[in-house]
């Protein structure tokens, strides 16, 4: 070959070379994201934090990747829909959000990686062999331990004494492990002495008549466990508490804002936010059976202050010390 003809060739795969790496760099990757809750501003939030963790590891929307939402509104056979129609896109990697999300893409697919976020105790409800070794397809995000429950007996107790009974309120379609719930409050301090019982709810109707139910006997008390149907209808069970005079206490801070008299829990945006490190490592290669499941590692107390008043309660000083937010 000749000297100038060499240069030629050499100078073109050299210029080439930029143009495949940026090709690589730039190859646009698909993931599916299954949202139980409804498109309000509280699903949103949790998709915009979901997609500012990714946008922070270099994923954006529209450059190298493409996010397909979908969201259930906590409806079971709608989320069963929705899960079959974003695994038929053939996705590198699913989101799914709560039990329903996570189940409902459990169900369609034993392939394709998922990421749940955040999800009650997976490995009672059977998603993942174990926390630190997950196995299979998935892997993702806790939301609560199911000793959970005790806490927030023991805060209702401490801002509402005179509950001597408490509900546990949930729809048993979109909170199918309700029953670990039950199970850990026999290992409850005899010292909290306040029955618990289960007061399964499918729809909005009876939501009302529970309600109506708890109102009306003295002593009662309510807990309001995170759930795709309880976060959609955030607004009904917070104005039945305040109509009805019924303690309430509830997993999400956001709700103590709207009105709710007491909750605690981990912030589940920060979750979402954190969730886009899994999706990233699996875009990059890593199985989903290698990456061990989180913890929560943020949890927040708040208290309506206003809303104690109303319901002729006294709210302990040493609460509202330790409190992350009090609304007066």
């Amino acid at each position: 070959m000749k000297r100038r003809e060499f240069i030629t060739l050499m100078g073109g795969a050299v210029a080439a070379w930029p143009l495949a790496a940026r090709a690589q760099q730039t190859q646009m990757r698909r993931i599916g994201l299954l949202m139980a809750s409804g498109d309000d501003p509280g699903g949103q939030s949790r998709v915009t934090a979901l997609k500012q963790g990714l946008q922070d590891l270099g994923w954006t929307e529209g450059r190298n990747i493409q996010i397909e939402t979908r969201f259930g509104g906590a409806d079971a056979g709608r989320i069963r829909a929705h899960a079959a129609e974003l695994v038929a896109l053939a996705p590198d990697v699913l989101v799914g959000h709560g039990t329903p999300g996570t189940r409902a893409l459990r169900q369609a697919t034993s392939s394709i990686p998922i990421v749940m976020v955040p999800v009650n105790d997976p490995v009672e409800q059977g998603f993942v062999s174990s926390l630190a070794h997950p196995g299979g397809n998935i892997t993702g995000f806790a939301l609560v331990d199911f000793q959970m429950v005790g806490k927030w007996l023991e805060m209702l107790k401490e801002v509402a004494p005179g509950v001597s009974r408490a509900v546990l309120m949930f729809n048993p379609d979109t909170s199918p492990h309700y029953y670990v719930y039950l199970r850990s409050f026999e290992a409850m301090p005899r010292s909290i002495a306040a029955d618990v019982t289960a007061a399964p709810v499918r729809d909005t109707t009876e939501v009302e008549e529970a309600f109506a139910k708890l109102g009306r006997e003295p002593g009662g008390g309510l807990i309001v466990p995170p759930d795709a149907f309880t976060i959609v209808h955030q607004h009904l069970f917070i104005r039945l508490a305040q109509q009805h005079r019924v303690p309430a206490v509830y997993g999400f801070r956001a709700y103590v804002a709207q009105g709710a008299l007491i909750s605690y829990g981990p912030e589940p945006y920060d979750l979402f936010r954190r969730s886009a490190s899994y999706v990233d490592r699996i875009l990059k290669g890593a199985k989903p059976a290698d990456l061990p499941v989180q913890q929560p590692t943020k949890f927040e107390l708040a208290i309506n202050l206003k809303t104690a008043k109303a319901l002729g309660l006294q709210i302990p000083g040493k609460l509202v010390a330790i409190a992350d937010e009090v609304i007066e």
